[in-house]
């Protein structure tokens, strides 16, 4: 198993208790790109992100994040599929009445994560990446 592979395997450790404090893992000048969501376009650097997070978990209870599958692609990105679990703040719903099932690409260099593709859409993802039905992986 690779270092990135392990790395990546950290932070879904602490995302899946509920724990997004931890930042050691970035690199100051992370990008933050959504492929598909909600907020579309991204962000860049260390301050945006973890506002942009801060204020995205203040409206969610026991929200986590519980890794399905690492791929480890190439030298540099490994793909996590996830999915995600809270109840909104303001109108009770719980994630796990919804279709939450997405991906996140990591692109790593020296040991830090430099960018993050969020993909709410894991099928998206796996298109995306060549990796979906037909791309020859099962």
């Amino acid at each position: 198993m690779s270092s990135n592979l392990d790395l990546v395997r950290a932070i879904y450790a602490d995302w899946e208790h509920g724990d997004f404090s931890t930042s050691h893992w970035a690199h100051p000048a992370i990008e933050h790109e959504d492929a598909d969501g909600p907020l579309g376009g991204g962000t860049g650097g260390f301050e945006r992100l973890g506002h942009g997070v801060r204020e995205f978990l203040s409206e969610w209870e026991d929200f986590r994040l519980e890794a399905d599958e690492f791929r480890e692609l190439d030298a540099e990105r490994v793909l996590a599929l996830d999915h995600r679990s809270g109840r909104s703040k303001t109108s009770g719903l719980e994630l796990g009445q919804m279709r939450t099932k997405g991906a996140r690409l990591f692109h790593i260099r020296d040991g830090r994560v430099i960018k993050i593709v969020v993909y709410f859409d894991r099928e998206r993802a796996l298109a995306d990446l060549g990796l979906g039905p037909g791309a020859g992986t099962p």
